[in-house]
């Protein structure tokens, strides 16, 4: 499968316009994702090309350094909480529950924790020629569609932890090995870890802490 798309073209105060990531997203529909802040992008989970890898790369390095910004504005901040409703997801309900203890144990700046409210960010489910992707300023808003045949192809725990990684502002790696969380549908369907490594859970936490 191959991804086509583009960015989705923001200047949420930020004044950027970058193009390459995935296909624009439908328009948003809950109230967390029109409280969504920074920019805003839009990863799938299976690969693109090296240049559109690199754009990703960047997106989520800015994301990154804006984090480490607040953290020194806000020297007291340490841990955040970050709420998610899966209601609109009812196929991938036990999925979603393994990767929030998945990235919860990985993680030590990150609670996930479900909610029954709007949430910081959703889970949703159906077909998609786009395939599974999240749309998220990388920053823990925004939602990670699943798409049904896709995971019927790959491992589906795989796909929800992989997009969850994006919400937390991990980049894509399609060249990276399965033992990589975020290398996504690079190394095939027979790929079935659902962990992040070592260096992806520092990551997120660096994002966060």
């Amino acid at each position: 499968m191959k991804l086509s798309g583009r960015l989705v073209s923001t200047a949420l105060g930020l004044g950027l316009a970058l193009t390459g990531l995935a296909a624009s997203p439908a328009p948003a529909a809950d109230h967390h994702d029109r409280q969504t802040t920074q920019a805003t992008a839009s990863a799938a989970y299976v690969g693109h090309d090296k240049a559109q890898q690199a754009e990703n790369r960047a997106f989520f390095e800015m994301i990154r350094d804006k984090a480490r910004e607040k953290q020194a504005a806000e020297p007291g901040y340490q841990a955040i909480t970050i709420t998610y409703n899966d209601a609109s997801a009812p196929n991938y309900q036990g999925d979603i529950s393994q990767s929030t203890q998945i990235w919860n144990n990985a993680t030590n700046n990150i609670t996930l924790a479900e909610t029954s409210g709007s949430g910081d960010f959703s889970y949703r489910q159906g077909n998609d020629p786009r395939g599974s992707h999240a749309v998220t300023d990388g920053r823990g808003h925004g939602y990670v569609f699943l798409d049904l045949r896709q995971t019927q192809q790959y491992y589906s725990l795989r796909v929800v932890a992989h997009e969850t990684g994006h919400i937390l502002g991990l980049p894509d790696n399609y060249s990276g090995p399965c033992s990589e969380l975020m290398s996504g549908g690079g190394p095939g369907t027979s790929c079935m870890n659902a962990y992040p490594n070592a260096n992806e859970a520092a990551r997120v936490d660096s994002n966060f802490g």
